[in-house]
């Protein structure tokens, strides 16, 4: 995989991802055992940040750091993208300092102009889209928790045609595991995508339903997944709109109680589970509800599992970056 760059799951094969896991397991040991060999030394990274981020910005810094590698930082005033210099001439200049790039922004269609003209690997950390890496860290959650991938049901709550719904459709459809979305019909993913997951999901042996009953989808469930219901960049007043599309799909106790009882939840942050943001507390106030896509009680119960998700962003980015650059 070096050289390669690393934009969405649909263009790699289920033993890259495999190994990409399998990869990440390995770093993870080592870091934990004091065993760490760094493989990037002398590698010189820039992490570009149009949409804001806790968790990717800091595991994308702490594991090039692990490996030896220097990061630079350009936020949405940090640089002349898309208002000095276009995309292309942006991605010629940093191709010829640097030796990767991470994007997260608005775009797909950007990203991968990006990797086009820049000649040197693009790592995608969330576009309007996919994001990639963020499911990569789920898989392996996943089986450190519940076991081989192919042996799960998991259960996608919310918006379907996020960047979180079409990633974990494809990643599902990938790994040959059993994968419903369960969404309101407006809110499935493009039929395209659909289409190309079904397909893969006939190679990989996968199960790929789209539901709009949480009772039904949620049978057997061994994971009942979630997401924030409006992303980042969409304007507030949609919040309205979503609200009632999404009000009975809230993943709260009586949902869970669908699924089967050793079921894990997860969700990759951030959540709207309490009053303790500016934007939760502005819902309250404009909409009277204290939680969002998942309730409290879940988010704090012995059956969430999302600050290991959060630990494993830092080894499965490693990971990439120790394949595309090592």
């Amino acid at each position: 995989m070096k050289g390669r760059s690393f934009l969405k799951l649909l263009d790699f094969s289920t033993e890259e991802i495999r190994g990409l896991i399998e990869l990440a397991k390995d770093l993870k040991s080592d870091k934990k055992n004091n065993m760490e060999k760094q493989n990037l030394k002398g590698k010189n990274l820039v992490l570009i940040f149009e949409k804001d981020s806790t968790g990717t910005r800091c595991a994308f810094e702490v594991g090039a750091l692990d490996q030896g590698a220097r990061t630079t930082y350009l936020g949405t005033v940090g640089s002349q993208i898309g208002k000095k210099e276009s995309i292309i001439d942006t991605a010629r200049v940093l191709g010829r300092m640097f030796d990767g790039i991470e994007y997260r922004g608005s775009s797909q269609e950007k990203i991968e102009e990006l990797a086009k003209h820049a000649g040197i690997p693009v790592w995608n950390g969330l576009t309007d889209k996919f994001h990639p890496t963020q499911i990569l860290a789920d898989f392996m959650t996943i089986e450190e928790k519940k076991g081989n991938l192919s042996e799960q049901k998991l259960v996608y709550v919310g918006d379907g045609r996020s960047n979180m719904g079409n990633s974990l459709l494809i990643g599902a459809a990938k790994m040959g595991m059993d994968f419903t979305l369960l969404s309101p019909l407006e809110l499935f993913p493009e039929r395209k995508l659909i289409t190309k997951a079904k397909e893969i999901a006939k190679d990989t042996g996968a199960v790929i339903n789209f539901e709009m009953l949480p009772k039904k989808a949620l049978q057997d469930a061994d994971i009942v997944y979630t997401d924030v219901w409006l992303s980042m960049g969409e304007d507030f007043h949609m919040w309205k709109d979503r609200i009632e599309m999404l009000k009975e799909y809230q993943v709260n106790k009586k949902l869970m109680g669908y699924a089967k009882k050793d079921a894990i939840f997860m969700h990759c942050l951030p959540a709207f589970h309490n009053l303790e943001t500016e934007i939760g507390e502005k819902i309250y106030q404009e909409f009277g509800l204290k939680e969002l896509e998942v309730s409290d009680e879940v988010f704090e119960s012995e059956q969430s599992v999302v600050f290991d998700q959060v630990e494993n962003r830092v080894h499965t980015i490693k990971s990439i970056l120790v394949a595309t650059l090592g």
